[in-house]
């Protein structure tokens, strides 16, 4: 069975057969929902949908033929009834800064990792770096990967020459030190403003663009953050370094709870304090009510605005469309703080014992969100090349009750279905992979819950279910089956 579930797999059906004479995987769709067994392939011909690895499903014809609107009966009841889990969260990776940015017509990538290789030491760091690509699959190293063997190479410089006698000198040059440290503070720096620079264009882009891009992304939060103040509060995950989500917040009006406490300069709190924001109804005192359109929001790979002040780990005020990081970074406020300090992952605050801090306090919020009883987690262009959140991941779907929807454009390593995979709790997985399914505009328009707080909607709902299933007593005595649902979650 696992044979089957490879893009590879499908392509050689392909070729076997003489069904195409040039496979592309990016014109497969992977749909797995409800009841379904195993994944199964689609791919678009003209206006409708074919089924293309022969699989038999009950909701599609004999020929293997369906449509969109088909496509949207069998997922979208499927995601409402998991959105409406007594814990839900929400997991979104570089691919939704992606979405946005191809919506807008933006020529910039947000989250670029290339560029990684260095000069100093470069031998050594590129090598490593090489090999820890590989050991998660992917094709070359990135800035990620760089960064991270560069600064574990320099901290261990570092101790390693302190700890000669003065009479012996250092073992390697003090400017071969400074050099590798300055060439991590202008990576970082590069990599910040390229950052910006996609924040910046997003801004100058066309109206018409700009506005269609913010609705797709402000649509798409609000279909998750569209809970009852009496629910559990949405959680909002990401690994990315930029403010889109937060942008796109800003404009919904929605609020966002994190770790940082204060306006002018916000400081992050080691200890999670379970705020959250309330208010009295008019002329009703002594009973305060959860306030709606509120989620937790946590950057797990810190972001560009974060940075290290002393022992304290403050947000700057650097606003949304800026180009340059290093202006706002020469103040006096920040001991005139050098690129070296922001935090952006695996770059860990310094003169602290806790290793890669405040990461790890992030992913332990992760950890207790997601791995609860009745909790569904919705993964939105994230690769699953992050091998903890994996993990937590993993160990979340170890309880029965609990829920992973994959909803991807594309999966052009096959780590996502690596992950599938690997894992024992497939009937706990719902998979939305290919260009049909993973488009922020198709996922937002298609197969997302309506995204509103709208209490007249469930009020009809229950209308509606009265009345189809109320009939004559007369008829109820003739055919006592006459009585009619609406359905919730299954086939429609």
């Amino acid at each position: 069975m696992d044979k089957e579930l490879t893009f590879e797999y499908i392509e050689q059906i392909y070729k076997k057969n003489n069904l195409l004479e040039n496979s592309d995987r990016k014109n497969y769709n992977l749909l797995k929902v409800q009841n379904d067994n195993i994944p199964f392939l689609f791919e678009k011909e003209g206006g409708k949908y074919k089924v293309v690895n022969y699989q038999v499903t009950s909701w599609i014809e004999d020929n293997g033929n369906f449509n969109e609107n088909s496509l949207r009966k069998r997922i979208e009841p499927w995601l409402t009834a998991l959105f409406q889990s007594e814990h839900l969260s929400l997991l979104a990776g570089s691919g939704l800064s992606h979405a946005v940015s191809k919506i807008a017509d933006s020529d910039y990538d947000s989250q670029s990792m290339e560029n990684g290789k260095f000069i100093a030491f470069g031998k050594q760091i590129n090598k490593e770096a090489e090999e820890s690509a590989k050991r998660i699959k992917r094709e070359s190293p990135n800035i990620e990967d760089s960064l991270r063997v560069a600064n574990e190479l320099l901290s261990g410089l570092i101790i390693l020459n302190n700890s000669v006698s003065a009479k012996n000198g250092s073992i390697i040059p003090l400017d071969n030190v400074k050099e590798l440290k300055e060439e991590i503070q202008n990576k970082l720096q590069d990599f910040a403003n390229g950052i910006l620079e996609c924040e910046n264009h997003l801004i100058l882009t066309g109206e018409i663009q700009r506005e269609k891009a913010f609705g797709s992304l402000v649509s798409f939060l609000m279909s998750f953050a569209s809970r009852t103040g009496n629910r559990d509060r949405l959680n909002i995950f990401t690994t990315n370094y930029d403010r889109i989500i937060e942008a796109g917040a800003e404009i919904a009006g929605l609020h966002l709870l994190d770790r940082f406490v204060g306006n002018l300069m916000p400081i992050f709190r080691s200890s999670r304090l379970d705020l959250d924001m309330h208010y009295n109804p008019p002329g009703i005192r002594g009973e305060p009510r959860y306030l709606e359109g509120v989620a937790r929001y946590t950057k797990l790979h810190g972001s560009i605005d974060w940075v290290q002040s002393g022992k304290e780990i403050r947000r700057a005020g650097v606003p949304f469309g800026a180009t340059n990081i290093e202006l706002y970074l020469q103040s006096p406020v920040w001991a005139n703080a050098t690129a070296h300090e922001l935090m952006i992952y695996p770059n860990s605050a310094k003169d602290r014992e806790t290793a890669l801090y405040p990461y790890v306090e992030l992913f332990r919020d992760f950890a207790a969100a997601v791995c609860r009883p009745n909790s569904t987690i919705v993964a939105y262009g994230y690769s699953f090349g992050d091998e903890h959140i994996n993990r937590m991941i993993s160990d979340m779907l170890t309880i029965p009750s609990t829920h992973l929807v994959i909803i991807s454009y594309s999966d052009p390593l096959n780590r996502i279905m690596d992950f599938y995979k690997k894992t024992n709790q497939k009937t706990q997985i719902s998979l939305l992979i290919g260009p049909e399914l993973g488009a922020l505009g198709k996922v937002t328009d298609n197969y997302l819950p309506k995204p509103a707080i709208d209490k007249a909607t469930y009020r009809l709902s229950e209308l509606l279910k009265q009345r189809m299933g109320t009939t004559d007593q007369g008829d109820k005595k003739n055919d006592k089956s006459s009585e009619s649902k609406l359905p919730v979650g299954g086939d429609s």
